[in-house]
């Protein structure tokens, strides 16, 4: 209820349009028409609008026409241009009766009730019958799971069934001859609030440590790797004697004439 009373033509999308009645759109487009910019945007309403809205303008005013539309659901108001402009216009809102109604604008204003409700109006080959488009459109709004079993063993206590349907999810039943195919659905939390939380808690964790501790992490999965290289690769008696020839047996004296050697040739430059 606050969103609806915040959202104004203004603030409408082809998602949140799906939250109002036909009341709601008179109302606002009423409100609207007062704003100086309102017939620059006119078209964009409306385009927003027919998204969810059957809108249609009433050409003859006359009251066997009107009640003509009244019999089709259709709620009569003005969707006029300016204050000035009183014509008549019939709108609806657009019923959700088919999995081809789906769209990923209107999947999450709608109940796991309604989804099944559609769902059995539309099927006969479970779930795997649907397209994946559609299969990929109701997942983005609810968790569903399936399972396939014999009629006697479906409701079997403690089973699958009964932990579902006790989790809070709502249960297509589809006769497949001596067995069942139980669908299950129920709606998904809003996934904003959840990803900024993780994120949150991982910038924490990554606060925990210094500079110098994670190079020290990342260089350890390549001190590993070099490690076993040089286990292929050398044989442990040559890097032993290589080790030992470097660091022991240059003699000190040589050490003194290699430098008088340096020396001598940087004099001759």
């Amino acid at each position: 209820m606050k969103q609806q009373k915040a959202l104004t033509l203004k603030t409408l999308t082809k998602s949140n349009v799906w939250e109002l009645q036909e009341n709601d759109i008179l109302r606002m487009w009423e409100s609207a028409k007062k704003e100086s910019d309102f017939k620059d945007n006119k078209r964009h309403y409306f385009d927003v609008i027919k998204s969810a809205f059957e809108i249609e303008e009433i050409k003859i005013d006359r009251p066997e026409v009107i009640k003509k539309y009244e019999a089709r659901d259709f709620k009569i108001g003005s969707l006029g241009a300016d204050e000035g402009d009183n014509s008549k216009w019939a709108i609806k809102k657009r019923q959700i009766m088919r999995v081809t109604d789906l769209t990923y604008e209107n999947i999450r204003h709608i109940s796991a009730a309604k989804l099944i409700e559609v769902l059995d109006r539309n099927f006969g080959g479970g779930w795997d019958s649907l397209s994946q488009s559609i299969q990929d459109i109701i997942e983005s709004g609810f968790d569903i799971s399936t399972t396939t079993l014999p009629k006697d063993r479906l409701h079997k206590p403690g089973g699958m069934y009964e932990k579902k349907v006790n989790d809070g999810f709502e249960v297509l039943e589809i006769a497949k001859g001596a067995w069942i195919e139980a669908i299950f659905a129920k709606e998904k939390p809003e996934m904003e609030k959840p990803v900024a939380s993780l994120e949150s808690e991982t910038t924490k964790k990554a606060k925990n440590y210094d500079d110098e501790e994670d190079e020290d992490d990342l260089d350890l999965p390549d001190d590993k790797y070099d490690d076993d290289d040089d286990d292929d690769t050398f044989d442990e008696d040559k890097l032993t004697e290589e080790s030992y020839r470097t660091t022991f047996d240059t003699d000190p004296e040589d050490l003194n004439l290699e430098a008088e050697d340096v020396t001598d040739d940087d004099d001759n430059y």
